[in-house]
Parts: structure tokens; sequence; C-alpha cells
């Protein structure tokens, strides 16, 4: 098995696997590490879904990876995951359309963005990153039972970020209601989410043949920044900064291929069959940290307490329930 790291790239994580017949589900799909996730398994041979809210945007995303891989076999489905109408309506056409999926990968999601709603009065980092997945996963849990029970399939990677380093999920407020709203620890709050999400999906259908995985992709420069400010900027090049000169490394921003092998590690890697409810960085299950500012994930993100709490607030927000 080779050794894979920080710099490690999608192709490099794929060398040797065959996707044929897999079928992979990526939202937001259609720019930056989703694209590029979809570019590399296709490649070798996975048929993939990709799902975004413009549809003239995965047209281009679906042009330029068969400009690259001509004979992939690429689709797309809109969704916008800041409408809990949009995603019934994505997750009942994706089940007319599709008989399964081996691998959801939800990719999708806002960065530090000012404070704004959802079409359904969600803030909007809680309501894209964790409660739009929530529901689009309930929808598509159906096809995920049927692709289940296959060597390497019956996954779901969840895009979460050493960002939950910044604050735990706020299972009291989580609209911003009462409290002040800062769109860095909002961000936090969200990836938090995205990582107790994983531990509550692996706790109710790892008996299904169904694992979970979040993962943290690295610093990378993408249109996930669109909404930052240059004081935004400044802060998150400071806490870079700070964070690698307490490990001694200094500040690399990966490329997107280097950025988007995590989670395709995740979706793939064969030591990871029957193992799931972890976070995962740099193409390895990292360890639980609650001290380090450079690496592992904070006890509280894979709480059982916390992830069942997140739970039981996401069915009443959504009004989806997975029973």
């Amino acid at each position: 098995m080779p050794a894979f790291g920080d710099t490690t790239t999608t192709d490099e994580v794929l060398e040797g696997i065959d996707l044929s017949g897999k079928t992979v589900f990526v939202t937001g799909g259609s720019s930056g590490l989703g694209q590029e996730t979809v570019r590399a398994m296709a490649a070798k041979g996975a048929h993939v879904v990709i799902t975004a809210r413009n549809p003239a945007q995965m047209d281009e995303a679906v042009a330029a990876i068969k400009a690259d891989i001509p004979r992939a076999n690429v689709e797309t489905l809109t969704c916008d995951l800041a409408s809990l109408e949009s995603i019934k309506t994505a997750g009942a056409e994706a089940n007319q359309r599709f008989e399964k999926i081996d691998v959801l990968i939800n990719n999708a999601g806002v960065m530090a963005c000012p404070k704004t709603l959802t079409k359904d009065g969600f803030e909007m980092q809680f309501g894209t990153n964790h409660l739009g997945h929530f529901a689009l996963t309930k929808h598509l849990m159906p096809l995920l039972e049927a692709g289940a029970g296959r060597a390497g399939s019956g996954r779901i990677v969840n895009l979460s970020s050493r960002g939950h380093h910044l604050s735990p999920a706020q299972l009291d407020d989580p609209n911003f209601e009462t409290s002040e709203y800062s769109p860095w620890e909002s961000y936090g709050c969200s990836k938090s989410a995205n990582a107790l999400f994983t531990k509550g999906l692996e706790d109710r259908f790892a008996d299904n043949g169904i694992h979970a995985y979040a993962v943290h992709p690295g610093g990378i420069q993408t249109n996930l920044g669109r909404h930052l400010t240059e004081e935004d900027t400044k802060f998150l090049m400071e806490r870079m900064k700070k964070n690698a000169g307490e490990s001694g490394s200094p500040v690399v921003l990966k490329s997107i291929p280097q950025g988007a092998a995590t989670q395709v590690w995740a979706a793939t890697a064969s030591e990871l069959d029957g193992l799931g409810g972890v976070y995962c960085e740099d193409c390895h299950v990292a360890q639980v940290d609650d001290v380090s500012t450079s690496g592992g994930v904070r006890s509280y993100a894979l709480d059982k307490g916390n992830a069942d709490r997140l739970w039981a607030i996401s069915e009443q927000m959504t009004g989806e329930n997975f029973a």
C-alpha cells in the first residue's frame, strides 16, 4: 500500500483502481474540489452524477471533463441545497433516474459568508453545509441501500474542515437567532455539524453496510472563499500561519488535485472497508486531539451525545425523518 500524505493527488490515490460499474454522486461537482473529484473518478470508469444549483455551470464542467476524458460517463442533476423544496424534487428525480448510488460525496458548501438565510429561513452556512446535505442524504438513502453490499460501496463522504476547530456545533441556537453572528464561528459550527452527521450516519446505517467519513481537504484556493472580505482573508492566512508555526511547517496551499485527494481516498480506499464514523485528513484517519491546532479532530465533533442531539434537531428543522 503506497504511503499517502498531504501532497498526494487524486490520480495517485486512484492508481490501479477500477471504478467501472460504480455510481458516484457528488454535490457541488461543477467547480473546485467537486469537479476534480468527478474528473478523477470518471477517468477510472465510474458513472458520476454532478449536482449543483446552476445547470449552465454544470454543463461547462461536464464539457471540460469530457474534453480531458472523452469516455467519461457524467450526468447532471439540478439541486439547490439552500431550498428544501429543490432538494425534495432532486431526490425524487434521482430515485427515478438511477438504480443505485455506491458512493455519495457531500462536497458542496459555503464559507464565512455574511449572515443570510436559506429559502426556508435557516442561517445560510448551517442550512447549506449541514441541513441541505442532511435532507438530500435522506432522499438518496434508498439508492445508497441499493448500492450497499458490494466491495467499496455504501459510502457517504461528508466534507468537513479543520475549521471545525473554530467552534463546536451550535446546538442551542443553530440559526444565531439569539447569539451574535460571526461568519467564522458559523463556519466552524457547520463543519463540526458535518463531522457529527458522519457519526450519526455511521451509528444508524453501518449495520446496513453503509459507512460514513468526514474529510478535511486542507487549505486550497477555490471559489469556496468567494464571500471572503480582505479582513476575512487576512484572518484565515494569519490563522494558517500560526497553526503551521506550531507544527514547524511553512504554510503551503494545496493544489486542487491534492485537496480533493482525501475525499477520493475516503470514497475508495480498501483499508476503510467496514470502518466508518471517522474524520480523515491528508489521506489517513486522524486522531482525536483537543489540543493541536495543526491537525486532528476535536472530541466534540465525534461525540455521540452531540451527534444524537444534532440528528434530532435536523429532523425537526427539515421535517425529514430517515426512519
